[in-house]
């Protein structure tokens, strides 16, 4: 038989008090989901974009660059429409969405959840990050999202999506955390820098820009990418964590600088190099090590100047174990532009000090 414990009035009262405010908003028969929207439901709002495009293909004669150079503005014009979604992270009037919602917009429409409409400016956009700040006139009623800690989270973590997917408002999916630190690259785009969380809530055309949010209604993400295909689409939100920072610079008006070293890798381990060292007609021996193998060397770039060479393998950066390229990128962008990087690298059997000063990422 189990045994019952008789907790102290006071300690009852303790536990009472020491309940999240979110609690409070649970009716009976009501769920923690609806507890934790409604602490951010208040300031996910809706974004409609109006961009020119050029209209080439309705005359082919505007194909002709030449043409184009020369017509230039009396070209004809289409105008484009666009929707997203974004949060307000500050009660003055900032709200976070994606670069690529807004990217190009010639007018930004933020509709707030009373349904009032204000026009929107875009203070600055990164689209290394996909990440952007819209400012709203300050206005009553105006409330910021609670923001959480992304570094917390951890696989099997309730995860919550809203929204305005396809037009819907105030949409409203459920899912878990299914993994931590999903690099970009592998989902097929190189010209971005990002570690996402991938969930199985549903994310669609129109969550771009909105909170993912955790089981006590905090933002833990901006989601920014859906993978569909057969069975249940695959989900992806930047880390607050991560967005937190960018939005501060991009709310001050300051450019993002992002510093690189001028490297193309690709992983290695042990089984990779054995199988290449076996190969007769190979053109290097490769260490039997894991880390972040050069491909190639950028002409100009800070690792030319620090000596890397196509072949050298990358195996510690600032004192920390690199064991593939996603790690490296991780200390690089956590590192300074102008300040020296220590790396261990292996070229062949010899081991090799190296000091490599980062240089902001050049733009496309």
């Amino acid at each position: 038989m189990r045994r019952v414990l008789a907790l102290p009035l006071v300690l009852l009262l303790s536990l009472a008090l020491a309940l999240p405010a979110w609690a409070d908003a649970t009716a009976p028969g009501s769920s923690f989901v609806s507890a934790a929207v409604k602490r951010v439901a208040p300031a996910v709002v809706r974004i409609d974009t109006e961009r020119s495009v050029p209209r080439v293909g309705l005359d082919p004669s505007f194909s002709d660059p030449l043409l184009r150079e020369l017509f230039g503005d009396q070209m004809p014009h289409s105008r484009e429409r666009g929707q997203g979604s974004g949060i307000v992270i500050d009660a003055q009037g900032l709200v976070l969405t994606n670069a690529h919602v807004v990217d190009g917009a010639d007018r930004v429409e933020v509709t707030l959840p009373d349904g009032r409409d204000l026009e929107g400016t875009v203070l600055g956009t990164d689209a290394i990050t996909d990440l952007a700040v819209v400012r709203i006139p300050r206005s009553a009623g105006l409330k910021a999202a609670p923001l959480g800690d992304s570094e917390a989270l951890e696989v099997g973590d309730w995860a919550i999506a809203l929204g305005t997917p396809y037009g819907l408002e105030r949409t409203v999916t459920l899912g878990i955390v299914s993994s931590l630190h999903r690099n970009i690259t592998s989902l097929g785009f190189s010209d971005k820098r990002l570690e996402l969380i991938q969930t199985d809530a549903a994310i669609n055309p129109g969550n771009s820009g909105g909170p993912l949010i955790n089981a006590s209604g905090e933002v833990i993400g901006i989601n920014t990418l859906v993978r569909s295909g057969p069975g249940a689409g695959l989900g992806f939100a930047i880390p607050i964590n991560l967005a937190k920072g960018v939005a501060t610079q991009l709310g001050n008006g300051t450019a993002v600088v992002h510093p690189y070293l001028g490297l193309q890798l690709v992983p290695l381990n042990p089984r990779l190099a054995r199988d290449n060292n076996s190969d007769p007609n190979a053109l290097l021996q490769l260490p039997e090590r894991e880390g972040a193998l050069v491909q190639r060397v950028m002409p100009g770039s800070p690792a030319e100047k620090a000596g890397l060479r196509r072949g050298d393998l990358v195996v510690a950066a600032a004192e920390q174990t690199v064991p593939d390229p996603a790690a490296l990128l991780r200390l690089v962008e956590g590192s300074q532009v102008g300040e020296l990087l220590p790396l261990t690298v292996l070229r062949g059997e010899q081991e090799l000090a190296l000091s490599i000063r980062p240089e902001a990422l050049p733009s496309a």
